[in-house]
């Protein structure tokens, strides 16, 4: 899965209305639609300098391995590896890569976690 850490720090927000969204959108890594609002992921500054709430910065780990949209298994087994951890995830599955973005603080510790999964998963030990 060839996970890689990225060093920026990025927080999940949401914009309050759509002319704000429309404006701040392509100030994001990503956005996404949903009934509540347009949620965003800003890297840190740009949320601060914006006003968003930034206490729970993120860091993105890039599953540097090609995935199919209609694979089945690697969301879950990164997952499982980093909950057996206490790492909270949230994924954002793209066309070519799987992104997991995990709190600041623990963005190490992840890395290391699926660098074992990776390990373990080509038979090492």
């Amino acid at each position: 899965m060839a996970p890689v850490l990225e060093a920026t720090e990025f927080v999940f927000c949401t914009a309050p209305d759509a002319p704000t969204a429309a404006k701040i959108k392509t100030l994001a890594l990503g956005w996404f639609r949903e009934r509540e609002g347009i949620s965003l992921i800003l890297e840190r500054g740009a949320a601060e300098t914006l006003g968003f709430d930034v206490g729970l910065p993120m860091r993105r780990i890039e599953l540097r391995v090609h995935s199919a949209l209609d694979g089945v298994g690697l969301t879950a087994a990164v997952a499982t590896a980093l909950g057996e951890e206490g790492i909270p995830c949230n994924f954002v599955a793209a066309f070519h890569h799987d992104h997991v973005f995990v709190p600041w603080s623990m963005a190490e510790q992840a890395l290391a976690a699926l660098a074992r999964l990776q390990s373990e998963a080509s038979g090492g030990t």
